[in-house]
């Protein structure tokens, strides 16, 4: 089921609709580590083989923080000790100069050469879309073939997300405008969609995130991905495999999935921003039940409380119903 509340364009009035679309933000790293997980599968992908197996021949990649020591798994549990480009003050400035721009994997790890890792390989915690960003390039080197080709057809073709496809562009159908807070980290402050547009190319995001969906369909990913129907079932315990994050209390993160605690035990799901959105998704394995909401606004002051308590509270209303 799929309800709607509030306005879609707020100055115009348009009420919002359960097929509209909202950009995803990073929850697109639990597609690209279902990507992963199914080479694995397939063999051609090691989790703790060093990244250099692929990238090490890039003229960058000894410049990369921690280079040599870097495994699969640390890049997809963030443990890589790597920066976060998106927090680059020169990135931003770079966007708002070029919203048009096209932008290639390597000029987005470029803003984080040469920088001092944050700690000894696998020996702390910090989260950074620059790890999914490489996840993607070492996709790429092994398949041969575009990330976003190579997604469709393993995972949204055959799960029939219908509502899913990447944002790579900034016309994006079915995109309802969403409304950037005051001192947003990329400086975009009100509506992000005008004309139709976006005000900059969302595509920079890529295996960041880089996805457009509705709450049903990541509900209906979410359900799929944590009953182990996006791979198989044998990963799933890997995947889960948490160690502790810096998110909240308890938190934990395993290969793009954050593993936190709920009033029905453990749960699994991801978060996601991009300016003027907010998106989570979350699934309850005690209950066996996939909830996911998605705001058209990233003034988290304005919702009131967070979307989890949101998602917390559909979720009694099911279970409740469940019961009877």
């Amino acid at each position: 089921a799929s309800v709607a509340s509030g306005l879609a364009d707020v100055e115009n009035n348009i009420p919002l609709a359960p097929s509209d679309r909202m950009l995803s933000g990073s929850i697109g790293k639990t597609y690209v580590a279902a990507v992963a997980l199914q080479l694995v599968q397939e063999g051609r992908l090691k989790l703790d083989d060093r990244i250099e197996r692929w990238l090490g021949r890039e003229a960058w990649f000894d410049r990369l923080p921690n280079a040599r020591d870097l495994s699969v798994r640390m890049l997809m549990n963030h443990t890589s000790g790597i920066p976060e480009h998106v927090l680059e003050k020169e990135f931003a400035s770079a966007l708002q100069k070029s919203p048009d721009k096209v932008w290639a994997p390597e000029e987005l790890v470029a803003y984080i050469l040469d920088r001092k890792p944050l700690f000894p390989a696998g020996q702390g915690w910090s989260y950074a879309d620059t790890n999914y960003i490489l996840v993607g390039m070492i996709i790429e080197k092994i398949t041969k073939k575009r990330f976003y080709s190579e997604l469709e057809r393993r995972v949204l073709k055959p799960l029939k997300l219908t509502r899913t496809s990447p944002s790579d562009r900034r016309e994006l159908a079915g995109l309802v405008p969403g409304y950037s807070r005051p001192n947003s980290p990329f400086g975009f402050e009100g509506r992000v969609v005008t004309g139709g547009r976006f005000v900059i190319n969302p595509q920079f995001e890529w295996t960041g995130g880089g996805l457009i969906s509705t709450a049903e369909d990541l509900a209906r990913w979410a359900k799929a991905l944590y009953e182990g129907r996006a791979f198989g079932k044998e990963l799933l315990a890997g995947m889960l495999d948490a160690v502790p994050a810096k998110t909240g209390k308890g938190d934990r993160y395993g290969l793009g999935v954050q593993v936190r605690q709920s009033e029905w035990g453990p749960s699994y799901g991801h978060g996601g921003w991009f300016p003027g959105y907010l998106s989570e998704m979350e699934y309850f394995p005690e209950l066996k039940i996939a909830v996911a909401i998605q705001f058209n606004t990233d003034a988290m002051r304005g919702l009131k409380r967070s979307p989890r308590a949101y998602i917390a509270e559909i979720t009694r209303v099911i279970a409740k119903a469940g019961s009877s």
